[in-house]
């Protein structure tokens, strides 16, 4: 019978992917933004750097995966390293946005030498993160269950990042033009650094390893690899999880310009004592993070009653339909963009704890087959459909404002305007509709996935 998770363990687990999600809000919505209108380097330049960078960083997970199997300390295989990157994390996202006084040329070289190195410790904390999930305990609803609260504390870090980000690049900003910006952005990731670096050690601290392998042989290298690129369910995730963020990342990274360059916002809110306000964007992308936290109330009990694999089809079909009416509305519809807002982010904040779960569900599924467990290596490939999903988006992103004729800070074309548009609706849809397609192929119903786990429990008290 699986051990019950008291509450300080469900926060502690769920701090983690808090700190984890303030930056890649950060990333994934501001970060394109940042090097075009602050930093400095066109947008086809910078989406060219987001594709080689991430790629590299997608190919980097696995890697980190076979080590975090393979560690062996009193802390247990993943955990440690939670505690060893924390600091490294912050300091380097501190730097990814901080502006050097150097020429074009070198600006692009130290955007890629940063964006590197932070992605990389990235995957230092965030696949031993994600592959805890698979040794807290082995009950499949259990895991669902702190995969819903994980995402939870995940959506609340992004809301914590998009409420505080304005407000704090306006006080330390101050009306030093582009200079005091720089400054005001690199101070405001400094404060998020901090919170970040509070949180992983809090889930480091309150998390246990509990889910020991049936065998506890050293599996080479080279049998792990072969067992998961025979894992059919894995490839069919890895699918459907690519497919998912690039629908994300590519209306994250285009809903600031929407707002700027489309609907050409004014401030909604104005705080003179600290020199700032809240906009349209803030309240458009604030709004997106609390419906994507009620979608993931409702996908545990929807789940447990019709089974992850329908409950995500029917939530990528409605985003589907959703996206597609977006691009009907004119710029001064502000409030059916809002309402359509909540309704596509609730569908796609559903998704992503049935993701984590049942790649969960997939270690099992391996160990259950092979009689070898490899959770590191295949919780690694849900970190890397992320990163190559997001960096797919990103660059496509990056390239189609370059394609429509994007400048930075000047007015747009009607044909930019209208590439814009079809950046937060037609062109993510693309996305949604492969998920659902993968997905559908997805093998592993509920009553198989309890065989399995109640054979394995045999096994373990073997």
């Amino acid at each position: 019978m699986a051990e019950k998770i008291k509450l300080r363990e469900t926060v502690g687990y769920g701090l983690g992917d808090a700190a984890s999600s303030m930056f890649w809000k950060l990333f994934g919505t501001y970060m394109l933004f940042f090097y075009t209108d602050v930093f400095g380097i066109p947008a086809a330049v910078a989406g060219t750097m987001f594709l080689a960078t991430r790629i590299w960083d997608t190919l980097f997970d696995p890697v980190v995966g076979v080590i975090c199997d393979r560690t062996q300390t009193r802390w247990g295989k993943f955990r440690p390293y939670i505690l060893w990157m924390a600091i490294p994390f912050g300091i380097m996202g501190v730097l990814t946005f901080t502006v050097p006084g150097l020429s074009l040329t070198g600006r692009i070289i130290y955007a890629y030498i940063t964006y590197s190195l932070m992605m990389m410790i990235y995957s230092l904390i965030n696949v031993p993160y994600a592959s805890l999930l698979g040794v807290i305990s082995s009950d499949p609803k259990i895991r669902t269950k702190l995969s819903s609260y994980r995402m939870i504390f995940a959506f609340s870090g992004s809301i914590l990042v998009l409420v505080l980000v304005d407000p704090l690049v306006g006080f330390f900003s101050g009306s030093g033009g582009n200079a005091g910006l720089a400054r005001g952005w690199s101070l405001s990731v400094m404060v998020f650094a901090v919170i970040a670096i509070l949180f992983f050690l809090g889930c480091f601290f309150w998390t246990k390893e509990r889910v020991k392998p049936i065998r506890e042989g050293k599996n080479s290298f080279r049998e792990d690899v072969r067992d998961l690129w025979r894992n059919r369910p894995w490839w069919i995730l890895l699918g459907a999880g690519i497919a998912a963020l690039i629908f994300n990342s590519i209306r994250d990274g285009a809903a600031v310009y929407y707002f700027k360059y489309y609907v050409q916002e004014s401030e909604v809110f104005h705080f003179g004592f600290i020199h700032t306000s809240f906009t349209l964007t803030t309240i458009f992308l604030v709004l997106g993070q609390a419906a994507n936290i009620l979608g993931i109330l409702f996908v545990t009990p929807v789940s447990n009653r019709i089974g992850k694999k329908r409950t995500y089809l029917a939530s990528m079909v409605l985003a589907t339909v959703f996206s597609l009416a977006f691009y009907t509305l004119g710029k001064g519809d502000v409030v059916w963009m809002m309402v359509l807002q909540v309704l596509i982010s609730m569908c796609a904040g559903s998704i992503f704890p049935l993701l984590w779960s049942m790649y969960a569900d997939i270690a099992d599924y391996s160990e259950w087959k092979t009689g070898r467990r490899a959770t590191g290596l295949i919780f690694s490939s849900s970190s890397m459909s992320q990163k190559f999903g997001w960096a797919l988006g990103g660059a496509l992103a990056g390239w189609l404002l370059g394609f429509y004729g994007f400048k930075a800070n000047v007015e747009q074309t009607e044909i930019a305007q209208h590439g814009i548009r079809l950046m937060v609706s037609f062109l993510p849809a693309i996305g949604t509709v492969l998920s659902v397609i993968f997905i559908s192929m997805y093998p592993l119903s509920e009553v198989e996935l309890a065989k399995i786990t109640g054979e394995l429990e045999e096994k373990r008290k073997d």
